[in-house]
């Protein structure tokens, strides 16, 4: 079996969720929330649907936030999903965020504290369902050209929150084989049941990954408001080889090694039922364009790029 010693998971790498409406997306994601639009690119997997990418100021890993655009319906709420997304801001920026939610009628709740630290909940227009958390003390790479002023912007992802009936078997893919380890335990604020907290590499709120047992909830299905995976950090290509085997070796079935040009990708899904990623840092997302141009025109990874012109022709303006 693969050595457990050297195979740590980083953190969160980037969540992908679904959206109905990639224009509104975009505007909103930029506009309202002040991400970055880092890249625009298509599902490799579904070319008629654009794949956006939202980041900090250098499109850092663990700050990519990710939208598939599907002609969807709205999402089923429920267990077997990824269930809130974790954004981490400055701990004195809560003030400045409830009232930028309000002013621009989102749905919130108020300011309080979850599993020790200061958090806001809020939904997009989509449903899509967000935790402000209080950050580190740390360094943060702001956008220069964001509506939000960069003492108050989001500085990435994390923690993230799963929804699953039953603990075990997803405590045992996360503890033995992903290297995790249980550090704590809180009532989930809606009252459905207990969040188990599970940290990677140096933890803080970019390292968790909560699970929520909630097993009175009908089976959730996925939509406009859905998150469709969530990713998980390592350092390079040998890395992903490393973690292939490693599934090998426990007998879990997974897509083995991916290329996506921007990184490499490893995809299984956890007992609980949802979709996980382990995807490098490397190479990023200048591979293919200048820091200061990121996002502005439609990048295709070499593969793509003889089917442009059929790509471009079936994508919708943004």
């Amino acid at each position: 079996m693969a050595n457990s010693s050297d195979l740590t998971l980083g953190g969160i790498h980037h969540l992908t969720a679904i959206t109905a409406n990639a224009p509104e997306n975009k505007r909103f994601y930029t506009e309202t929330l002040g991400l970055r639009l880092v890249k625009k690119t298509v599902n490799q997997d579904d070319t008629s649907a654009y794949h956006l990418f939202y980041a900090d100021g250098l499109a850092s890993p663990g700050t990519d936030l990710t939208f598939f655009d599907w002609p969807v319906g709205r999402e089923r709420r429920g267990v077997h999903s990824i269930s809130r997304t974790g954004l981490r801001i400055a701990p004195d920026s809560f003030d400045f965020w409830a009232g930028r939610i309000r002013d621009h009628g989102l749905e919130s709740g108020a300011v309080s504290t979850v599993d020790g630290r200061v958090s806001l909940d809020f939904e997009d227009p989509e449903g899509q369902r967000f935790r402000l958390t209080a950050d580190r003390p740390g360094l943060a790479n702001p956008w220069d050209r964001s509506p939000v002023e960069a003492a108050h912007q989001i500085r990435g992802l994390g923690p993230i929150t799963i929804s699953v009936a039953d603990l075990a078997p997803t405590k045992a893919v996360l503890e033995r084989v992903m290297n995790m380890r249980e550090t704590g335990e809180y009532a989930s604020p809606d009252g459905e049941g207990v969040v188990h907290v599970f940290s990677m590499g140096q933890g803080g709120p970019s390292a968790e990954l909560h699970v929520a047992v909630q097993p009175g909830l009908p089976v959730a299905r996925q939509g406009a408001g859905a998150v469709h995976h969530v990713a998980f950090r390592t350092p390079d290509t040998q890395g992903i080889q490393d973690w292939a085997a490693r599934l090998r070796d426990f007998r879990i079935p997974s897509s083995g090694e991916v290329e996506r040009y921007y990184f490499r990708s490893l995809y299984f899904r956890e007992p609980g039922g949802n979709l996980f990623e382990i995807a490098s840092d490397t190479p990023g997302f200048t591979v293919d364009e200048p820091l200061e141009s990121l996002g502005e025109r439609l990048s295709l990874p070499p593969f793509l790029e003889a089917k442009r012109a059929r790509i471009e022709a079936g994508l919708k303006p943004l």
